[in-house]
């Protein structure tokens, strides 16, 4: 590691509010990536008729378990239980038994159900358990947050470079374009797709990345204007090195310096656009797990309040701890702040 990038990291860790958010987030994260083992309405591992079974990794049908159907297994019904349970076998469940689709027949009164001991944040209007679909829908967020990210930051830094490097008539054509497609009304572009075509989670992801990228243009393009006329910049010219190679050996390095403080804020962005869709009804497709979803829950059940809360202290704390994560990164990044015995100055 390189003497800057062990300052950077030191500076990023004498943080300590962005340090701990960033193993927060990195735990909240990491149990979501494994939400089938974690919640679901299948067991993790069966022992059945002398064999092992997964049924979390596997589908299996009640007819391979002994009995009559070739429907997939119910194994929170009692008769499939009795299948397995009744001839010597066991199963391990997960720490919830329901998964994001999992409508439970056996609340015992109407839905949507208060938190007990079989729901520990209750249910929504359909009968789901509201933290599995918690779990789930952390982790979509999460994911489709990063990809948007990568993608986003990807073509705005292709478009800054080239913008900042070539100059001239190619920066101001391109100043141009990110002008008008800067001035669309994203939101209402999106709503009235979404009203002409089924929204899917790539479909979504398509039509975000191809407007969350501007953000990064500019301190991209900054950055090259800046640099192309530095000394070493010149002189690999005079070397006889092609463009293509300067910007991405020569250029690139120092302008994604200023590009990497902008993508935890590209994220939450993401995310909360997402949230919103979701929330509007123009997002992921019915019966999704999403967060946007069990905030409109909330919004139609206003007699259970567990659904509400549930939702907004999520987004809050998720959207928290990636802005406090993003200041650690920018102030780690910035050559002013020094490290002092209680934190920055």
């Amino acid at each position: 590691m390189t003497p800057l990038a062990q300052r950077r990291l030191n500076q990023f860790t004498s943080n300590k509010r962005a340090y701990r958010s960033l193993w927060i987030f990195l735990t909240l994260f990491g149990i979501s990536l494994f939400s089938e083992f974690v919640a679901n309405d299948k067991p993790i591992l069966m022992y059945h008729q002398d064999e092992l079974w997964m049924p979390v990794l596997v589908d299996y049908s009640e007819k391979e378990l002994g009995g009559e159907l070739d429907a997939r297994a119910a194994y929170w019904d009692p008769y499939v239980e009795n299948l397995v349970e009744g001839s010597g076998g066991w199963m391990l469940w997960p720490p919830i038994r329901f998964s994001y689709r999992t409508a439970d027949m056996y609340l015992g009164g109407p839905a949507p159900r208060a938190p007990n001991s079989r729901h520990w944040l209750g249910t929504d209007d359909a009968g789901k358990d509201t933290l599995a679909r918690l779990i789930y829908g952390f982790r979509i967020s999460v994911l489709f947050g990063l990809l948007l990210t990568i993608i986003s930051a990807s073509i705005g830094v292709a478009i800054g470079a080239l913008q900042g490097y070539f100059g001239g008539v190619v920066d101001l054509l391109g100043q141009r374009v990110v002008e008008i497609w800067s001035g669309l009304p994203i939101l209402v572009i999106l709503i009235i797709l979404a009203s002409i075509v089924e929204p899917s989670f790539f479909w979504l992801l398509g039509c975000l990345a191809a407007f969350s990228w501007m953000s990064v243009v500019a301190v991209v393009r900054a950055e090259f204007l800046r640099t192309r006329n530095f000394e070493y910049v010149r002189a690999a010219k005079a070397l006889g090195d092609n463009d293509l190679s300067i910007i991405v050996r020569h250029v690139l390095p120092n302008a994604m310096t200023a590009a990497l403080t902008f993508l935890p804020f590209i994220l939450s962005g993401a995310i909360t656009s997402l949230t919103a869709l979701d929330f509007l009804g123009f997002g992921l497709p019915a019966g999704s797990a999403s967060l946007g979803e069990l905030l409109n829950q909330g919004k139609r059940n206003l007699q259970a309040p567990w659904l509400g809360l549930t939702g907004f202290i999520t987004v809050g704390v998720m959207l928290t701890l990636l802005i406090f994560i993003g200041e650690g990164i920018r102030d780690a990044f910035d050559p002013r702040k020094t490290i002092s015995g209680s934190g920055f100055k």
